[in-house]
């Protein structure tokens, strides 16, 4: 039942990007196309949940028993950098056309700060290891799911006539607002 909570919690109600405000860039920047938000939503799943599990460890095998954890944020940045060119180098040599597919993605998710708010959230939490994953997966679940919804939001507004004041951002963020709204509904079921 815990876990069911924390899957319900961090894809809905405390949606990592509409009530938690990460990852506003991608967000905004690449939700202009379903396809090309699904492919970011895929690779943030990927590469949040391997991040989660790395500055995990990191953070409860080193860091704390050297008492040195306020190295913990530059050490993050530095773990999440390293571990997305290690991906994109493994899956270059590997697997061709997932590379292919994942594209841009992969080296713009090295600065998507949401993966290092989830790797500094499952200390502050509290989370053991096996929470702190599914919670990783389920906040890049939710992450995906409002990127997708939001992206073919804007792809119906761009077939309709939307005066020239509000067309481009404004509408984007009028939209994202009513989004977050809406994803405001699910607080009380947590």
């Amino acid at each position: 039942m815990e876990y069911i909570l924390i899957v319900i919690s961090a894809i809905f109600v405390n949606n990592i990007v509409l009530a938690q405000f990460l990852g506003i860039c991608p967000f905004m920047g690449v939700s202009s196309r379903i396809s090309t938000s699904a492919g970011m939503g895929g690779a943030v799943i990927f590469v949040m949940t391997i991040a989660t599990i790395f500055t995990y460890l990191i953070m409860h095998y080193i860091l704390i028993p050297l008492g040195i954890e306020f190295l913990q944020t530059i050490t993050y940045i530095l773990v999440i950098a390293a571990l997305v060119q290690m991906v994109e180098i493994i899956l270059k040599k590997v697997s061709p056309a997932l590379y292919q597919a994942l594209g841009v993605f992969l080296p713009l998710i090295t600065t998507n700060c949401t993966i290092l708010g989830v790797a500094i959230l499952v200390i502050q939490k509290n989370y053991n290891l096996l929470q702190s994953v599914v919670f990783a997966i389920a906040t890049a679940i939710g992450f995906a799911l409002a990127l997708v919804i939001f992206a073919g939001i804007r792809e119906q507004l761009a077939l309709v006539s939307i005066p020239k004041e509000m067309q481009g951002v404004p509408v984007a963020l009028v939209t994202a607002g009513l989004l977050a709204m809406a994803f405001m509904g699910f607080a009380g079921i947590v």
